[in-house]
This record gives C-alpha cells, structure tokens and sequence, in this order.
C-alpha cells in the first residue's frame, strides 16, 4: 500500500521526517491531494477524485510567488528548464528544485486558466505547458533588451532607489550645465539687444504711428547698422540710473537707521554751557516734564526735550518747577536750564500781593506790558462780564468795580507782547477756584451774610485791617459783632478807616476828623452808612478769607495795633481810647 504523500518506490514515511509536520517545509503541511513539494497533483487509490481533479498550474505559481518574493526576474528562463527535469523524475527528494534553489520561481505565461487540463498520472511524462508557445524563456531571446522594452522589475526593497537612479540620469542627461563654466548673460538689460522685436504689441500701440513696427521695418537697415552703439549707451545709462537709485537707498536707510540708534540709545542732543542772549519764557499751569521742556525747545533755550526731562531727573529739586514766567537764556545746556529755573532771581512772574486793590493791579498790568496808562483799567470796565464772574456777584450800579475781590493774589505768567484781557481773565479763573473750594455759600448763610458776595467783602475787610496774620481771627470776630443790630457801641457802624482810603485812593493812618468824615456820600464810607460797604475793598487771600469764615469768639468792639508783636482788642469805647492813647505815647517816646 502506498504511503500517504508518497508515490511507488519511495521509502515509507517516518515520524521525525522534517519535511512534514507544523515544522515541514516552510512551514507549511500538505494539502490534501498535494504533494510534499508543492508543484504536483497525487493520485491516491483511497481518493476516488484523484483522476477527476484538475490540476490549476498557475495555483502553484501564485503561492510560490507569496512564498518567495524576491524572486530575480533574469532567474526566471533559467529555472524553467529544472521545473521540467524534475517533473520527470519525480518522486526522488534529493532532486527538488525548491531543495537546491530556495529562490525559484513557477513563471506565469500570461494566460487564463481554462480549467480543462487534466491531472498528470503518476509515471506519465508531464506535458510542457510552454513548449509549444513561442518566445517562451529559452535563453535565445531577451525581452528585456531592447529599447522599447520596460525597465526589469525589481524586488521591493530597490524599487526607490533604482527609481532616483533613473531619474537622476535623466537629469544629467538632459542639463549640460557646468558650475564652474561662466555663465554667459543673455538678459536685453545686460546684453543690449532690441527687446521689442519679439516683444507682443501692447494695447496702446498704434497701428498707423509713424513709429510703429511697420515703420521701424523700414527703416530697419540704418536702424540696425547704427542702433549698436546707441543700445549700449542706453544700456550704460541704465546701469548709472541703477547705481545711483541703490546707492541713493542704501544711505537713506543708514541714515534712518542711525537715527532711530541714536534716539533709542544714543545721548539725547544737547548745548554746551550757559547760554548767551537773554529771553522770556512762559510757563502755564499744569506744564511738567516734556510739557515744559517742549516750550523752552521752542523758544531756542534747550536744543531737544529728552536732554531737559534727563536733567530734570538727575536734579534732586528737578520736580519742583512751577509755573510762572522765567528769564532764561538760548542755547543752554539742559542741566544749567533746570539750574537756572529753580532759581527765584530767574523768576520773572508777576506777583499780586495779598490785600492789592484793583486799581494798583491794573497799573502794574500796564507797566508789565508797557502800555498807555489805564489801557488796563478800561478794559476791566468795558470787559468784566466777559471775564467769568461767578453767578452771585453782585451787579449793584452802587459797586465800583465789579472785578475787586476777584484777581486772586497770586504769581502769574505775563509775559511781554500778551494781552491785559488774557491776564484778567487768568486771575479771575484763578479766584473762582479757590473759592469753590471754600463752600461760600454755606458759610455766608452760616454767618448771616446774605451771599458770598459779603463773606468776601468780610474777608477784604479782615485783610487791610488786620496787619498781621495771627490777629485775623479776632479782627473778623470785631466786623461781626459790630453788625449786630443791638450794638451800642457803634451803633451798626464799621466806621474803618480803610474804606475811607479806598475811598479816596489812598493808604495812611490819618484820614481826619471824623465829623468831616462823615459827611463823605459813598456807599464805601463806613463812617456814615450802616453796614458792609457795596463790595470788597481789596482782594483777600487765603488766610483772610479762612478767619471771615471761622472768626474767634469774643465780645470785642475795638482793636489797636500796638506793633508785629502786640494788637490789643477792647470791649468798650472808654478801653479802647486807652489803649489808643498809650499806643501814641509810645510811639511819640521812641
């Protein structure tokens, strides 16, 4: 009986056999009605469908070509011929073609299975499929020789690289450029050939122009005998053009860069020393740093406003600048600027003390800016509506001037060639503010004043009356308590002598008798009226104002002031002429 898997003559099959097994050949068992080696049908007595199987030679190829993939097609016709001899000896182990050649590989001709080939018996010759058609692989002919022909095909590990080699040859083939030839320029711009002879004709070319292409063919002869050296002039013009646009480009972008260097980390430009010719410089409210530094820079003092803010920094006291007018120099260095500023001999502001009546501010207005005398006092009394008065003053026809009590006492920037108006205007802007911080109306009402309009007049009063600061208080407490209605001593009298001088434009202590004095007709006499005056007398500042606001207590009538040190206040007319008379014999024995 003929062993499984085993053909006559053959030795019987041994367990331990390699070629059998999960370990046989490759890996892989006999299926069945296959041989051990892959390439042949058996014909076994037991399998009725032995005779009847039809053998698919292109199955064996197909697994064979999965099995073994690198396969090298130039090996194909070689192995063909040991596929045949080994069909006719089959049967002998020792004579596989897959046992002696692990690579080959059944060759597939290219046709269809018909499915009509029969199973070869055991010991019959095997047919050649590829015997009878021709160009088979015989070794006479190769396909893949001649230039029509596809590359070979190769395995998948060499498919890129062979890929880049074909390319890459391609490319060399193609290009016979040599790097280190010179390159010859062919551009018109270099060249100085006509570029318009295969150039297309443009939109607004006109057919019939006398320069037109039909024309230039025309006179193409002389045009092109002369042309050669007019091209290359125009050429060389060009160059010179180029040349001068990029040298042009290169400085204006050193030039910027060097800028933008130099502000960003460079040393801000500056002058040298302490200036020479002198000038006038204003400063208003609420100028600091670069504000201030850009108006010396304007009017020629300082040559940039990063070199003054720098010194302003370094200077312990560079902070305390104020505004004002200054009496500067041009072309100084920034450091002496700030030196020179914060000096009170540079200051050139113009001051209004405390107490100042209007008509001596506006004498001082004309002679700041020189002009005619009372240019400043006209336009007080032609223009005071238009200056910003607050809504309580008083329009009384019986007041003097509307603007006394409002030009706050202060220093402010006048400088020459500025207007009267301008400074008015300033000054009023100024008492306005100061006094809406002090809550006037609240305070009059406080008092029994009838609007601020009268705290004021109190506090002109409180500051031409009181020589000195710390007797303000009780000098307010003498004007309120001499408006009571039941005083007997005065009677609702004031009676100061200084809205006399106001009167009569003068300051002195000896205004006369006070019968003559009261029969002065003036609103402002307070020697005759009962009462406040019709407005201020003078411009109060901050310390008058804050004692008409907040008076001491006391039940004083009088007051005389004996010197800085001593003003000695009395209840009583009899104490008061007392005081009054040793305050003169004093006087008299110095």
């Amino acid at each position: 009986m003929t062993e499984y898997g085993r053909g006559p003559g053959s030795e019987p099959w041994h367990p331990e056999d390699p070629l059998y097994g999960d370990q046989g050949w490759g890996g892989r068992q006999a299926a069945h009605g296959q041989g051990q080696y892959g390439d042949q049908q058996q014909s076994f007595p037991q399998d009725p469908y032995a005779q009847q199987h039809q053998q698919d030679p292109y199955a064996q190829q197909h697994q064979n070509h999965q099995q073994y993939p690198q396969q090298q097609p130039y090996d194909q016709h070689q192995q063909y011929g040991q596929q045949q001899s080994h069909q006719q000896q089959y049967g002998t182990p020792q004579q596989d073609p897959y046992a002696q050649q692990p690579d080959a590989q059944p060759q597939y001709d290219g046709g269809w299975d018909s499915g009509q080939q029969a199973a070869v018996p055991y010991g019959a010759e095997p047919q050649d499929p590829y015997a009878q058609q021709p160009g088979g692989y015989d070794g006479s002919q190769d396909y893949y020789g001649t230039p029509e022909a596809y590359p070979p095909p190769q395995p998948p590990g060499r498919r890129d690289a062979a890929a880049e080699q074909q390319q890459h040859q391609q490319r060399q083939s193609s290009t016979d450029w040599d790097p280190d030839a010179p390159q010859e320029e062919t551009h018109p711009f270099f060249t100085g050939a006509d570029e318009s002879a295969g150039r297309e004709p443009r939109d607004d070319d006109d057919p019939d122009d006398d320069g037109s292409r039909a024309s230039r063919r025309d006179r193409g002869g002389s045009d092109r005998r002369g042309g050669k050296g007019k091209k290359k002039g125009r050429s060389g013009v060009a160059c010179l053009v180029v040349t001068v646009v990029l040298v042009g480009g290169l400085g204006g972008v050193t030039y910027v860069g060097y800028t933008f260097w130099k502000k960003q980390f460079g040393a801000p430009a500056d002058y040298a020393g302490a200036g020479t010719d002198q000038v006038e410089v204003e400063i208003p409210e609420g100028s600091y740093g670069y504000d201030i530094a850009n108006i010396l820079r304007k009017k020629g003092v300082i040559k940039s406003s990063d070199a003054f803010v720098a010194a302003q920094n370094d200077n312990p006291k560079g902070k305390l600048l104020q505004a004002g007018v200054y009496l500067l120099k041009k072309e100084m260095s920034a450091a002496s600027a700030i030196d020179l500023m914060l000096d009170p001999k540079s200051q050139n502001a113009f001051v209004i003390p405390e107490g100042t009546r209007n008509v001596t501010i506006y004498e001082m207005i004309d002679k700041r800016l020189e002009l005619k005398e009372g240019t400043t006092a006209d336009i007080a009394k032609t223009k005071a509506e238009s200056f910003g008065l607050p809504d309580w003053a008083d329009d009384n026809p019986d007041v003097k001037d509307p603007l006394e009590g409002f030009l706050y006492p202060a220093a402010y920037p006048v400088s020459k060639g500025s207007k009267p108006e301008d400074a008015l205007k300033r000054m009023v802007t100024r008492a306005n503010k100061e006094y809406k911080k002090l809550d006037l109306p609240a305070s009059a009402k406080k008092l029994g004043l009838k609007n601020p309009w009268e705290l004021i007049t109190v506090a002109s009063l409180v500051q031409v009356e009181g020589k000195y600061k710390h007797d303000f208080d009780k000098v307010s407490r003498v004007v309120y308590n001499r408006l009571k209605p039941g005083n007997m001593e005065t009677v609702g009298r004031l009676e100061f002598d200084s809205t006399v001088n106001y009167i009569r434009g003068q300051s002195t202590l000896d205004i006369g008798a006070v019968d003559e004095v009261r029969k002065i007709d003036d609103p402002y006499n307070t020697y005759k009226i009962i009462g406040l005056p019709s407005g201020p007398i003078s411009n109060p500042g901050a310390d008058a104002l804050h004692s008409a606001m907040n008076p001491e207590p006391g039940p004083w009538y009088y007051f005389v002031s004996i010197n800085e040190d001593k003003t000695v206040f009395a209840e009583t007319n009899e104490e008061h002429e007392k005081n009054r008379r040793e305050y003169e014999e004093g006087k008299s024995g110095q």
